[in-house]
């Protein structure tokens, strides 16, 4: 509101998305524990990016809020 008319933001709350973030767990049994949860039902990069993209071509006068991608296999 703030910003302006035309300006528009939206929040994107990734689920379990193929990335590097288990390289950079430390604590190994947290990082087992998240690999072990989370490597077989993580959904490619390319589903978040076809998110932002779905975002920023709506018309200027639809405003996407919010948005929470995650795999359908992931408890909400």
């Amino acid at each position: 509101m703030e910003a302006g008319p035309k300006i528009r933001s939206t929040v994107i709350s990734p689920g379990a998305v193929e990335s590097e973030l288990m390289n950079h767990i430390t604590d190994a049994s947290t990082k087992e524990a998240t690999i072990q949860q989370f490597q077989t039902i993580q959904i490619p990069a390319e589903a978040i990016a076809q998110a932002v993209l779905y975002a920023i071509q709506q018309p200027a006068t639809v405003d996407v809020n919010e948005m929470i991608v995650r795999p359908t296999a992931q408890e909400y």
